[in-house]
């Protein structure tokens, strides 16, 4: 038996409060590790030739406003590589949490969709937050585009991170029966 399970026993064998705290201990370290891999895929994804030369198209529809900075990282670039870069990283949290963090036997059948339904809520604000404050980062801090791309960036997810777990918590309330 390895230790996360040992001390998965042991908080569960404590009550319930003392369960869901090292549930959000593991959920806080798996979101961490969600932005890290969020963060690095979005500079990835943005430095890729066909996508950064997408930086000087402005982007506008509907509620998403990704206009061009002169000398700046932006537009549809922007769009193209945060939006992936979201999306990346909730399936990776989504599996994580799941098995790690809830230890849960739910139906992935059942709750991938919802969960899915869920995160497309969260990135669509997201993609319409992002650039208002990658814009006030640049316009009104004169930030360089990375760091204002990377402050935008952590900003929302951490947002996603408070609305997740409870989320998270009723999807994946359904526990695995030890063999």
């Amino acid at each position: 038996m390895n230790k996360l399970s040992e001390i998965d026993k042991k908080t569960a064998a404590k009550g319930s409060g003392i369960e869901t705290l090292w549930q959000f201990i593991k959920f806080t370290v798996v979101s961490l590790g969600t932005t890290i891999v969020q963060v690095t895929t979005l500079a990835v994804l943005y430095n890729i030739p066909p996508v950064k030369s997408l930086s000087t198209t402005a982007f506008h529809w509907f509620v998403f406003h990704y206009p061009v900075i002169e000398g700046e990282r932006c537009g549809l670039a922007l769009f193209i590589a945060s939006n992936t870069a979201n999306i990346i990283a909730q399936i990776f949290s989504f599996f994580v949490n799941k098995e790690k963090t809830f230890n849960s036997a739910a139906s992935t059948k059942i709750v991938l969709p919802i969960y899915m339904l869920f995160t497309v809520g969260l990135i669509c604000f997201s993609a319409w937050l992002n650039p208002v404050i990658f814009t006030l980062m640049v316009n009104q801090f004169s930030l360089g585009s990375g760091l204002a791309l990377t402050i935008a960036t952590a900003f929302c997810s951490g947002m996603q991170f408070l609305l997740y777990f409870p989320v998270s918590k009723i999807l994946f309330r359904k526990k695995k029966v030890e063999e």
